[in-house]
């Protein structure tokens, strides 16, 4: 493994690569949305409320843990905040759909507080007009952060500083 270092449009980016010289793609996918594309109700306000199915590949050789924030920029006034998921362990490469709003998950994962102030996920509920994108951020970081359950997005963005081997975003759009 190496790192490759490039610039697309003056922004410089820095990829681990295989012994081959191959950019690895680290990448998020769900298997009831593709990126970019609208989400069902399912996972919204409007239907069940349950967490999308997520899976990854390509992880960076020296991950230790994962975390996922998932966002919605195009909120009004504020980014909001729908789901902190932290201390993924890092044999993990897939959350099933509907994970329970608990504090512990039983592999060790942990969950924070959204914007709802709640544990867990909270789907998109945005107010009526255009679509709003959902960003979820998948993290791979090079140690386990250990840190307790309901911690904030900001509180667990600055643990994770300096410990990030990579990140990949799915983008999930939804309407009322």
């Amino acid at each position: 493994m190496r790192w490759a270092i490039f610039t697309i449009a003056g922004i410089l980016f820095i990829s681990l690569c295989a012994a081959g010289g191959d950019v690895m793609a680290f990448t998020i996918k769900s298997s009831a949305f593709k990126d970019g594309e609208l989400m069902s109700e399912k996972y919204t306000c409007k239907g069940e409320d349950l967490s999308p199915p997520l899976a990854w590949s390509e992880v960076p050789q020296q991950t230790k843990s994962f975390a996922i924030i998932c966002d919605d920029p195009d909120a009004p006034f504020v980014t909001w905040v729908h789901w902190v998921i932290y201390d993924i362990p890092a044999d993990v490469t897939q959350l099933p759909e509907g994970i329970p709003t608990k504090e512990t998950l039983p592999n060790g994962a942990k969950q924070g507080k959204n914007d709802f102030r709640k544990i867990g996920y909270g789907g998109p509920c945005p107010p009526p007009g255009g679509p709003h994108r959902y960003l979820f951020k998948l993290y791979a970081l090079d140690k386990i952060l250990e840190l307790e359950p309901g911690l904030t997005k900001k509180e667990i963005l600055a643990a994770m500083e300096g410990h990030i081997l990579g990140k990949t975003t799915l983008i999930g759009k939804f309407k009322r």
